[in-house]
């Protein structure tokens, strides 16, 4: 009979369901209470019969007025209590007012128009409870005051005919409440599942929007949001800056100590984040991996964003202290800006990916803005990648050869075979332009194939006593029919497979560590020796490099050029020539140019160098030039002339 406060939820329900039926409600009320006014026009007095209906429908019409301004404002909880305690406050008048009224006209008509009093109870009974049955409250209190005065009215009349009314309605009064309590019993179960439901959907909801790792957004919630800011950001802030982080050395970590305790650096670097993130910075989000990414609103200047990403870049680079070891990463910031730079959101996150790209091939644990010089670069690539795609490979790529030298004796012991394309279309790329560009576009194995063959041709018209070296991509052998597509066209070419040195770099363990691992076990097996290039300029673990056959490893040139003037690099060369002898390792020095830089090297007991010292790279006609003149001298090979297309070394 009250109206509980303690459901919110369901006093919501109540009062929506109510809004649709009410007007219903005025409607037969008003209808069916004319029908009788009418019925007694003429028998009763003016003021019972149509003064009191005109009062009626005036207070039906204010009542239904007040509902209908009401059906679309948002009221709280205490509202919504407070206007259904008053719908059954209103029920109970009303109950009462057309009961009173329809036993005040009994008496003025004849048999007809008094069995029509009966009718028009009962119905306006039923028609209220009806429309009520969500407020149980208010459908018992009409229920009540209608049929206790008309049952007990019928019931005093003496009449038989309208004391079986009497009990009719009392009969059909109970069967309704019956009906009505299991009704409202199951609308309030419905209004529970419907709560428990929506409970569960925004569960589900924020769970498939949220990193169950770092608790930071998910990928899914980072584009979504992406899109409302520039959906919601005024005209007068459009400046939108984008960022993405990655770290730098997080996979040697979860390598080395277990992805249990990757795990936790992630969650530590979600928190370091989180407590430091950039001023204006709306969110920041896992993207997956050890990708993160935030967006700034209303963003300041190129150089304050520059600034901001340094910083996040320091907050990375001070060691983490974790329960099994203290770990030290760093982490590079790629940064977009919009309107500048992009047009949209999707290339707006474009475009600071490419910035991130970008700046670990250029310059780890930094920050890179993406800037006009790197649209142009897009645009270059995007050229390229077309040219590739319509190149014929076979005609239009070709190798050249850089002799490796033993600096004891000043004899070659072999050459490297270095990629060269003369596009018809674009004319002649740099390696350096177009494999990285190849490697993007996952064609990269088009390329290999027939530098492979020609290389190896070319070599089997050399002395014995010479070695090839060939540079394989990571996707090479990321997978099982890429190394057995190597295996065949090395034992198709008729080359001593002892004789060839396969080349690969610290990227091939960002890929699938294991199975790179056993196409580099395969490649082994058949003889090949296997050579870790560019080594030092990676992330590589010394248990990584243990765990694979190596035969020989490549000092990277960055750490040879101004060797003689920088006691940096001289330590570092110092330290990776001990660590190969320490391994039982080959070592060759790459980019050696200088008298002074090749005196450093001797010094520090260099054996294999490789470079602009001895000479360019040479096209396959003129190895046996360069090998008749190397024997003359270096002045006599400092003479020859060189291949049109001799840039500095580019690995293929």
């Amino acid at each position: 009979m009250t109206v509980t406060t303690d459901r919110p939820d369901l006093l919501r329900a109540q009062l929506n369901a109510l809004s649709r039926l009410i007007p219903l409600l005025y409607f037969m009320l008003v209808t069916n209470a004319w029908v009788l006014a009418i019925t007694f026009l003429g028998k009763a007095p003016d003021w019972l019969s149509l003064y009191l209906a005109i009062g009626l429908s005036v207070f039906c019409g204010l009542r239904l007025v007040q509902w209908w301004r009401k059906k679309d404002i948002r009221l709280t909880d205490l509202e919504t209590a407070r206007v259904l305690r008053r719908t059954n406050k209103i029920s109970a008048i009303l109950g009462v007012s057309f009961s009173v009224w329809a036993i005040a006209l009994f008496p003025y008509g004849d048999a007809y128009t008094q069995a029509y009093v009966g009718t028009f109870l009962t119905v306006a009974m039923l028609t209220s409870m009806l429309c009520l049955i969500h407020l149980r409250s208010a459908a018992v209190i009409v229920a009540l005051s209608v049929s206790i005065p008309c049952a007990t009215f019928f019931a005093l009349s003496g009449i038989p005919t309208l004391i079986g009314t009497a009990i009719n309605v009392t009969l059909i009064t109970v069967g309704v409440v019956i009906v009505i309590l299991i009704q409202y019993r199951d609308f309030t179960r419905m209004v529970e599942a419907q709560k428990q439901t929506e409970l569960l959907s925004n569960e589900n909801l924020r769970l498939a929007n949220l990193d169950s790792l770092t608790e930071l957004p998910n990928r899914r919630a980072f584009f979504a949001r992406l899109a409302e800011v520039f959906k919601t950001t005024p005209a007068e802030r459009t400046r939108i800056a984008l960022g993405i982080i990655d770290l730098d050395g997080f996979k040697p970590v979860n390598d080395l100590y277990g992805h249990a305790v990757g795990d936790k650096l992630l969650i530590a670097v979600a928190e370091r984040l989180l407590f430091d993130r950039p001023s204006g910075a709306l969110f920041m989000s896992r993207l997956g991996g050890d990708e993160f990414a935030y967006v700034v609103t209303d963003a300041p200047d190129d150089d304050a964003l520059v600034a901001q990403g340094e910083r996040i870049a320091e907050l990375l680079r001070a060691p983490f202290l974790l329960a099994e070891a203290t770990v030290q990463i760093s982490g590079s910031v790629g940064i977009a800006v919009y309107p500048e730079m992009a047009s949209g959101a999707n290339q707006l996150f474009e475009r600071a990916d490419y910035a991130l790209y970008h700046g670990k091939s250029a310059r780890r644990g930094g920050a890179i803005l993406f800037s006009a010089d790197h649209e142009a670069q897009i645009n270059n690539d995007a050229r390229i990648e077309q040219a590739l795609k319509c190149a014929d490979f076979e005609r239009e790529l070709s190798v050249v050869f850089q002799p490796i030298v033993d600096i004891r004796t000043q004899a070659t012991v072999g050459f490297e075979t270095l990629a060269r394309w003369a596009s018809p279309t674009i004319g002649w790329i740099s390696p350096g332009e177009f494999i990285p560009v190849a490697e993007r576009a996952g064609i990269i194995g088009s390329l290999t194939r027939p530098l492979l063959k020609k290389a190896l041709v070319a070599a089997l018209c050399w002395s014995r006593e010479l070695r090839l070296s060939f540079n394989l991509s990571a996707y090479d052998l990321n997978s099982v029919e890429g190394a057995e597509t190597i295996l065949a066209i090395i034992k198709d070419s008729g080359f001593d497979p002892r004789r060839l040195d396969l080349e690969i770099t610290e990227t091939a363990f960002a890929h699938d560590f294991k199975q790179v691992q056993q196409s580099i076990e395969m490649l082994r097996i058949l003889g090949c020796g296997i050579s870790l290039d560019d080594f030092g300029t990676g992330y590589s673990s010394l248990s990584r490099l243990h765990a694979l056959p190596l035969t020989k490893i490549k000092i990277d040139r960055s750490f040879v050029t101004g060797l003689d003037k920088s006691p940096a690099s001289f330590k570092i060369v110092k330290s990776l020539l001990a660590l190969s002898r320490d391994m039982g390792l080959d070592c060759v020095i790459e980019g050696v140019e200088t008298d002074e830089e090749m005196a450093v090297l001797r010094r520090l007991g260099g054996l294999m160098v490789q470079g602009y010292f001895y000479s360019a790279p040479i096209a396959e006609e003129e190895v046996t030039l360069y090998l008749e003149g190397a024997v003359a001298g270096r002045q006599a090979l400092a003479a020859l002339p060189r291949s049109p297309s001799a840039p500095r070394p580019a690995h293929a």
